[in-house]
């Protein structure tokens, strides 16, 4: 029978220093997990009510939680309770921290255990699904489902909830001045990629395409009879100046380029809307996780530079910011190509779920999304860092790999040096259960950057070191 775990009264004792007031009261319970008056499955005190026992901010316990669930050493159920997650007593007791502290001892490869598939799946894409408060989730879908039955359809119309919804959420989070009459609601990026391809009649023409890029926007195209011209990405993302005037499209990532995570400057943003307004070029901007960015400023979305309007078309999702099985992204094409994409809905036959987009425009326009948004950005940036942390450290006798890409997104990138087979890494990794993707998947061709493509959104702080090291310990065995 499963143990049914009752709160418990922590003699909590903070200790005093320098050190943030978030990763004091983790590291005081981490050593009550240690000393085992904690153990797996209690439950922890409201953060309202260990702020008042300990006479602190409310907000110093919240992030001290939000830490721990970070790193792997408490489950959140919002609504329910914070509860010690499984494994946490073995994480203690080998004296694990829930935020980075020195650097550790590199653990020799003979020393080194296996990594379960379950704990180390860093295929990209995949946000954490468990970050998103139940309260809020069951809430938005019990409003659905007293609701009406919604009409749905595949017509510009449909889903005026969400897309009066989105229009705020897009001015406020990515500068974008939009009304809800410009909004279209689709059932997912590839689908968005087909009504666009229709509407600006790419069949038989060139698009231009970031290499290496996003294999399933690509495969969306060639579909629908674009013809692909690869386009190889620098460290600033898509090179405008490598466009030509028989491009009638153009496709790119400037938030966070898909897979090398390159962020595109504001100048080069400028320089890619002027040339395609000039020549009459269609921009397509996928913006698939511009909403997560770490130590650095916001850039202008491309829509909304100055002639943006006339020549981009945006799309958004909602994959990375909640789940990938909501099915819903956003289309705001550009003003000379709206009257078309009416009928090239109709033609594609496009309908995205009514009940997933009522959904959704619950949770923006009740603040639920915004506070999630904060949540996850504080979790996946403290993942990003004990991540990136781990692998510098493993791999810093290795000449010629580095870590790129971790400004922006829910990946970065393990660079490799010429010649490497990224492939081999990747099977060699996945052998003792770390799952990543290999860059050379995402080429047009045989030429091009090498690498590993490792999201870290569902990583637990805790487990980094172990698989960064299972990483290391492939790309030595391929080098060698």
């Amino acid at each position: 029978m499963p143990r049914v775990a009752t709160p418990v009264n922590l003699p909590l004792t903070v200790p005093s220093g320098s050190a943030p007031l978030r990763h004091r009261i983790a590291e005081a319970i981490v050593e009550q997990i240690r000393l085992g008056r904690l153990g797996i499955g209690d439950a922890l005190p409201s953060s309202r009510m260990l702020a008042a026992e300990l006479r602190v901010a409310r907000g110093g316990v919240v992030e001290a939680y939000d830490e721990l669930a970070a790193s792997g050493f408490v489950v959140a159920v919002p609504g329910s309770a914070t509860r010690i997650a499984p494994g946490a007593d073995v994480a203690a007791r080998a004296h694990a921290q829930s935020h980075s502290v020195e650097p550790a001892t590199v653990v020799p490869p003979r020393q080194r255990t296996r990594v379960e598939p379950a704990v180390a799946d860093l295929r990209p894409g995949r946000p954490d699904t468990s970050l998103i408060a139940e309260s809020a989730w069951r809430s938005a879908w019990r409003r659905v489902a007293s609701a009406a039955p919604a009409a749905g359809g595949s017509d510009l119309a449909a889903h005026p909830e969400l897309r009066s919804a989105l229009a705020v959420h897009l001015r406020r989070t990515r500068g974008i001045d939009v009304v809800p009459e410009e909004l279209v609601i689709l059932p997912g990026v590839a689908a968005a990629m087909r009504v666009l391809a229709v509407a600006a009649e790419l069949d038989g023409r060139d698009v231009a395409f970031e290499d290496p890029g996003y294999h399933r926007a690509h495969r969306a195209l060639v579909t629908e009879g674009a013809r692909i011209r690869p386009v190889p990405v620098d460290s600033d993302g898509l090179p405008p100046h490598l466009l030509v005037d028989t491009d009638a499209a153009v496709y790119c990532t400037p938030a966070h380029q898909y897979p090398m995570g390159a962020r595109m400057p504001v100048a080069r943003r400028a320089e890619l809307v002027a040339r395609a307004n000039a020549v009459g070029m269609l921009v397509i901007e996928d913006d698939y996780d511009g909403e997560f960015r770490y130590d650095v400023s916001a850039l202008p979305a491309l829509r909304s530079i100055d002639g943006g309007r006339d020549c981009v078309a945006y799309i958004g999702t909602a994959s990375k910011i909640l789940s990938p099985a909501l099915r819903l992204a956003w289309l705001i094409p550009p003003d000379p190509l709206r009257a078309r994409i009416g009928d090239a809905l109709a033609e594609c036959g496009e309908t995205a779920n009514a009940i997933s987009a009522l959904a959704l425009a619950t949770l923006i326009d009740n603040g639920s999304l915004t506070r999630h948004l904060a949540r996850t950005a504080r979790t996946y940036r403290a993942r990003r860092a004990a991540f990136v942390d781990a692998l510098r450290l493993q791999l810093a006798d290795l000449e010629g790999v580095q870590v790129v890409g971790i400004e922006a997104g829910l990946h970065v990138v393990l660079s490799l040096p010429a010649g490497i087979d990224d492939t081999a890494v990747v099977a060699a990794a996945e052998q003792c259960g770390v799952r990543t993707t290999p860059v050379s998947a995402q080429l047009s061709g045989d030429r091009g950057p090498r690498g590993l493509v490792c999201g870290y959104a569902c990583l637990p702080e805790s487990a980094a070191g172990e698989v960064a090291g299972v990483i290391a310990d492939a790309v030595r065995q391929v080098v060698s």
